[in-house]
């Protein structure tokens, strides 16, 4: 499609950050289609957990909060994550009539004529007065380069393409990283895989009792601040630290979790240590999570001399038209709903102050 199309808002992106705004949009007035529109690359609905691997069921899913509006009731906790939630995005998209529009590639945001920004797509372009950014991680996972990587004979893969323990059935594999995944991957591969051993670059951090809203809210500001200052952000997870459940307990009494401190360097046969400790693996898993997917945006030059996108709020400090949500402090579920919010708020107090004085 070569015309352009106007629209007050562009949603990019309707994961769980995309829908809380859109849903936010649209009870307060917006109608989709005519004020705004959300645009998703992905196949379905889902967001980034329709790629989720099966293994992964919704009982083991640490903190999926409801979407505004709308509960997730009676979702049995042994079916696949990917299944319980891409079935609730698509009844939630439906139930208030979103209109998502997929699949659709957002290529660049540059600047637009008359104030607007200009949203090039893979579906034509469309031109608006505000947007808001909700592309979350999953599209960039991140890989740490290591001398001697590229020698290793067996395989390398990450989070985003793990697909469940049963196809490293009697493989020696390491798993790099200290986050949650890295640690349900240790407890599900432990019962096939012939060794495994774990390497993170700091002591893992284990949380016992409740993680409560004041704690919460300490996280939070902690992630807060450093986009604040225009640095990338960290997850809210490297701050909260991993809940000390049942699972984690039994994998470190059983001695799957005992952690080896991040190796030197790889090998043709696995990684070894500046102290010369060696380890042979068939498979290295890179559990070393994801940056946040905003290159389209780089037209914009909203990035800071640190690396990060300056963000008050939601709002983008170097143009207040954009709006990021589910990016740093708002990149959990729950925070995700409150940006969503926020930046609704914002947007429309935006859009009134831009309006003509009638005469």
């Amino acid at each position: 499609m070569n015309h352009t199309r106007e629209v007050e808002v562009v949603v990019i992106g309707a994961g769980q950050a995309g829908l809380a705004a859109a849903h936010h949009l649209r009870r307060t007035g917006f109608e989709p289609e005519r004020d705004f529109v959300v645009l998703d690359h992905s196949p379905g609905p889902g967001g980034a957990w329709q790629f989720r691997w099966p293994s992964l069921t919704y009982g083991k899913v640490h903190g999926m909060h409801a979407l505004p509006g709308m509960e997730l009731t009676g979702a049995d906790p042994a079916r696949p994550s990917a299944e319980v939630i891409g079935e609730y995005f698509a009844a939630y998209e439906e139930t208030f009539d979103l209109r998502v529009r997929r699949p659709v590639d957002v290529r660049a945001v540059r600047e637009g004529t008359g104030g607007r920004l200009l949203v090039e797509t893979s579906d034509g372009a469309w031109s608006t007065r505000a947007l808001i950014n909700a592309t979350g991680t999953w599209d960039r996972p991140f890989w740490p380069r290591y001398p001697g990587q590229e020698t290793f004979r067996g395989r390398q893969l990450h989070t985003a393409r793990y697909a469940g323990p049963e196809e490293f059935a009697g493989q020696r594999v390491v798993v790099v990283g200290g986050g949650a995944s890295g640690t349900q991957h240790l407890l599900e591969l432990a019962p096939y895989a012939a060794a495994t051993t774990w390497v993170t670059r700091r002591p893992p951090v284990f949380r016992e009792g409740p993680f409560d809203e004041n704690a919460g809210r300490a996280a939070v500001a902690l992630v807060e601040e450093r986009v604040r200052r225009g640095l990338p952000p960290k997850s809210v997870v490297s701050v909260t630290g991993l809940p000390l459940n049942e699972a984690i307990r039994a994998g470190l009494e059983s001695g799957v979790l005992d952690r080896l401190p991040m190796f030197d360097r790889i090998t043709e046969e696995g990684v070894e240590w500046a102290d010369g400790r060696r380890v042979a693996a068939d498979v290295i898993l890179w559990a070393t999570g994801f940056r946040p997917v905003i290159d389209h945006l780089a037209p914009l030059r909203l990035r800071e001399a640190g690396g990060g996108i300056r963000v008050e709020g939601t709002r983008a400090v170097a143009d207040p038209r954009v709006h990021l949500v589910g990016y740093g402090p708002s990149a959990s579920t729950i925070g995700a709903n409150r940006a969503g919010r926020a930046a609704v708020r914002d947007i429309r107090r935006l859009l009134a102050e831009q309006e003509p004085v009638a005469a």
